[in-house]
């Protein structure tokens, strides 16, 4: 026996506005591969390959020590002073400030009022 069909009826949802924001995104995106409009371009250089290992020795901290004073997982901090990972370049970029002004990054981390 045939089956009967069905009209599927779809209600048309109005899209949060960070879902207006990634559809606007994407079809400038498209736009832009088109060659329709250009778009600004950046450039930045990332930072280059630290030593994780002395940057912890240097501030005389032990590995958990490290770890917790400064968001990273002991696991984590391991792999990255064996050479078994390399940090991404954001991390590159904040091991560097905890290198030259540690103060300031636990300053940063301790204050309850920023966010």
């Amino acid at each position: 026996m045939p089956r009967a069909k069905t009209k599927v009826v779809r209600e048309r949802r109005r899209l949060s506005r960070a879902g207006s924001d990634v559809v606007a995104g994407l079809k400038e995106a498209i736009a832009h591969v088109r060659g329709e409009i250009v778009l600004p371009s950046r450039e930045y250089e990332v930072p280059g390959p630290v030593d994780v290992r002395a940057i912890r020795a240097r501030s005389g901290l032990s590995q958990s020590e490290f770890a917790r004073e400064y968001g990273f997982s002991v696991r984590t901090l391991q792999e990255w002073e064996s050479g078994g990972a390399k940090p991404p370049s954001a991390v590159r970029a904040y091991l560097t400030v905890i290198d030259r002004i540690p103060k300031a990054v636990r300053a940063a981390l301790q204050d309850k009022t920023a966010a």
